[in-house]
């Protein structure tokens, strides 16, 4: 009983030595107790297996010849977890037999696990170091893990005993090696470019080199190719699923991107392994201050309080540094705040600041918009036309010929009477907005409030209402913003003024009682 147990125990510490980090297990009592009670009369999982397929020879009665024959038939079948268990049960019987690690090489590989085929391989060379056949073998799957510098050395001592060798194979290791040299002393320069150049050309030979495509990673990274970055960082951890400096990447690389959810959800894993990773921890917590500014600011902005919401996207900005991705949107929103409170230098200031930092099209626009809502209508045509000569596609070509339109209508208006400059407001005002400056100016300029100015105030009133009148008629807004005539006969002769009736409430008789409407 005791060489039975013996036996199962020297098995399976053997195979927890060939496992990763991480992977560890401690052999408890309990093991000892289920080992025991297996020799004393219960079938082990192994022997359940081998009745299942018929067999009632014991186990102890098996030779590691018929072992391997189990396990190569395992194999064939796609039964992996049984054909490692068969030919490390021959292993035991005949641990200095090299055919037996050979065939384990074998399995490993099948299942694509190329870490452990390279520890089973290296093994069987060191049992019979002559065999040529291994190390040819060897020399290959170094290559494909990246290892090539190794490959070389496996290839000149295959030279050095006369073995033929494929020649474009040890040519492909020598190269390998020699990129793979290049790409490191590159990346400690900080050479990105070089970094990715000779890491391609790696990449050619082997698709299983996570620290080189780590390598590609940081570079892309460096050169603002984040889109590689999280390629790159999808692939490293798809093969190492515990990769904490790969989530911490991938989180950065989504941050820049702007996509904030993916990013934080990165950091979370990486935390998860290791909750004191300080990369993860300064990502997650960065981010989590950045949307919580911003929210606060589009809060502030959906209750009409710009003021409010340009104070905190200012923190968030600040804070998101060189983020464009989060910062060009939140200053093109900022941009817009400004001109709704009048303040038309810092808008285009903003928007100029933008334009120089990143010079698109649609940075062009805000910068035109800016300056249309500032009444420099002059500025604004200059601008959209350098919009319609930049464009590449015809839906902005005709946006920027729409904005020249409606930049010289209001042009033309800037010459009469402008609505939105009796009530204060810009021309991208809500109905919200237009409501709010009326109230507040129909109350300011009311004439029983200006007994003092009341001639200035009757014609202050009457073109706040007129104002009011047109803005606050989406059809009659439409018609003014496109510079058409609003009211029938407007521009001829004898034409009737349809408020004429305000100035009934001025000079008609007794004139103590105004009357005036909210919409």
């Amino acid at each position: 009983a005791f060489l039975k147990f013996h036996h199962f125990r020297k098995m399976i510490l053997n195979q927890q030595q060939r496992l990763k980090m991480g992977r560890f297990a401690r052999f408890s009592a309990l093991s000892v107790l289920c080992l025991l009670n297996a020799h004393h009369g219960q079938v082990s999982a192994q022997q359940q297996r081998m009745t299942s397929r018929g067999s009632n020879t014991e186990d102890s009665d098996l030779s590691a010849g018929k072992l391997r024959s189990l396990g190569e038939e395992a194999s064939m079948e796609r039964r992996f977890d049984d054909a490692i268990d068969f030919i490390n049960r021959a292993i035991l019987i005949e641990p200095e037999n090299a055919l037996n690690h050979y065939r384990l090489f074998l399995v490993h590989k099948r299942m694509k696990r190329l870490e452990d085929a390279l520890a089973d391989l290296t093994t069987a060379l060191e049992i019979d170091k002559s065999n040529s056949s291994y190390r040819k073998e060897r020399a290959k799957l170094l290559v494909s893990l990246a290892q090539c510098n190794l490959a070389v050395e496996d290839y000149r001592i295959l030279s050095e005993n006369n073995t033929n060798v494929n020649q474009k194979d040890e040519t492909d290791a020598k190269i390998c090696a020699q990129e793979i040299e290049n790409a490191s002393h590159a990346f400690q320069i900080n050479d990105h470019e070089q970094v990715i150049f000779s890491i391609n050309s790696v990449l050619q030979y082997t698709d299983h080199a996570s620290d080189l495509l780590f390598m590609r990673a940081k570079s892309s990274f460096e050169l603002g190719d984040f889109y590689t970055t999280v390629s790159d960082t999808a692939k490293i951890l798809k093969q190492h699923n515990t990769h904490l400096d790969a989530y911490q990447l991938r989180g950065d690389a989504y941050f820049h991107l702007g996509e904030f959810d993916a990013a934080v959800n990165h950091y979370r894993l990486g935390l998860k392994y290791d909750p004191e990773h300080k990369g993860c921890k300064k990502g997650h917590k960065t981010l989590k201050s950045i949307t919580k500014k911003a929210k606060k600011g589009d809060d502030a902005l959906a209750q009409g309080n710009h003021e409010e919401a340009i104070k905190y996207w200012s923190q968030a900005v600040h804070e998101a540094e060189d983020i464009s991705a989060f910062t060009h949107p939140t200053q093109k929103k900022m941009v817009n705040s400004f001109g709704a409170m009048g303040k038309h230098d810092l808008a285009i200031r903003l928007a100029q600041n933008l334009l120089a930092e990143e010079e698109t099209i649609e940075h062009y626009f805000v910068l035109g918009d800016a300056q249309l809502a500032a009444d420099k209508f002059d500025e604004s045509i200059k601008t959209y036309r350098v919009v319609f000569d930049k464009a590449n596609d015809q839906e902005q070509k005709q946006k920027a010929q729409e904005r020249v339109a409606k930049a010289e209508t209001a042009l033309k208006q800037s010459k009469t009477k402008n609505y939105y400059k009796i009530l204060g407001i810009s021309r991208t005002a809500t109905q919200k907005e237009i409501k709010k400056a009326y109230r507040e100016l129909a109350l300011e300029w009311h004439p029983d409030k200006n007994a003092n100015n009341k001639e200035e105030a009757e014609r202050m009133f009457m073109d706040i209402n007129e104002a009011n009148e047109v803005l606050s008629n989406d059809e009659l807004r439409g018609k003014y913003d496109r510079g058409e005539d609003v009211f029938q006969n407007q521009g001829g002769q004898g034409q009737q003024n349809p408020f004429m009736h305000h100035q009934q409430f001025f000079h008609g008789g007794g004139g103590q009682h105004m009357h005036f409407r909210f919409n």
